[in-house]
């Protein structure tokens, strides 16, 4: 059999585990720094039109570009289906995080939104006719639950509450949002959905933002090149990410790609501390590792240990 491997198979085998390796590179850095650069970009840019506007760019761009490699137009439902889960990930996902993140460090913000699986499988487990989860993703519910705890509890970390409760919120309805997303009528092209539910969720948060007054509170001549330059990184970087994560999904195992789901909030952490000065306690870090081991065994269990595992969507993670 290795009579037939020849140089050039050999070859590109390499280069593609060097393309995978780049990719998971990408999806790791990118978006484990992505609460880092929304800390930076609300140090001077209000929360909810930082966000508004950086997910309208997002979501043009890409919505420009899959219409223009052939993707249908889309129809008056699913505008609507995007407006909805728009709304769960972006208005409330990530404006929450961006909101929460004048309150919350951002290696903690990461931290707490890490328990989306544990939501998603207590959506799927409580819903009419829900299945009951497996001995092992149960086990990593009740870790995941545990950790939450550590973090937030009474004389714990010193964590904000009103901080602390937007990001679980946040967590509540990104989970919410990319089930409902699993069903919902959208379009055929990952591109052109995720450029829809960008677009919308975008032009929601700036109503929102309109609606607090932030544009009143808004001094252009106190808008730092700190914070354009992180609101530009989040612009990009998401992009980039986004395209190496559906890449990694058509081309490699998807229990390998899963892997960003507890490595993304280690790098935040890391991050935050590095670069921001952010506190990296001993009891921080037990409960970083009791929440990550209950998200590992919930997202790398098998089908047929879990049927709410197996249901388990990958939430649309570029807007993040």
């Amino acid at each position: 059999m290795t009579r037939f491997i020849t140089p050039e198979i050999t070859e590109i085998s390499r280069r593609r585990g060097l393309q995978v390796a780049l990719a998971l590179a990408a999806v790791y850095v990118i978006w484990g720094s992505t609460y880092l650069g929304i800390r930076f970009a609300i140090e001077t840019l209000p929360p909810f039109a930082m966000a508004g506007v950086r997910f309208v760019i997002s979501g043009l761009l890409l919505y420009g570009w899959a219409r223009w490699r052939g993707a249908p137009r889309p129809t008056r439902i699913h505008w609507r289906s995007a407006a909805i889960v728009g709304a769960c990930l972006l208005l409330v996902g990530n404006g929450g995080v961006a909101w929460a993140e004048q309150r919350v460090d951002s290696g903690l913000a990461a931290l707490l939104v890490a328990t989306e699986p544990v939501w998603i499988v207590s959506l799927l487990w409580l819903r009419p006719g829900g299945s009951r989860p497996g001995p092992r993703v149960a086990l990593g519910l009740g870790l995941g639950l545990a950790g939450l705890f550590l973090l937030v509890r009474p004389g714990g970390e010193g964590i904000d509450p009103v901080g602390a409760a937007a990001l679980i919120l946040a967590s509540l309805c990104w989970a919410w949002g990319s089930l409902y997303g699993r069903r919902a009528p959208l379009p055929e092209s990952s591109l052109l959905t995720t450029g829809m539910q960008m677009l919308a969720g975008g032009v929601l948060l700036l109503g929102v933002s309109a609606l607090t007054g932030e544009p009143a509170r808004l001094e252009l001549a106190e808008v730092s090149l700190k914070s354009l330059l992180a609101m530009g990184y989040l612009v990009a970087g998401g992009l980039i990410a986004f395209t190496a994560y559906s890449w990694l999904m058509r081309t490699t195992s998807p229990v390998l790609v899963s892997t960003h789901a507890y490595v993304n909030p280690v790098v935040a952490v890391l991050l935050g501390w590095a670069f921001a000065g952010e506190p990296l306690t001993a009891g921080m870090l037990r409960a970083a590792a009791v929440i990550l081991t209950g998200v590992a065994l919930i997202t790398s269990a098998p089908q047929r240990d879990s049927q709410p595992a197996a249901e388990e969507p990958e939430p649309a993670r570029a807007a993040v």
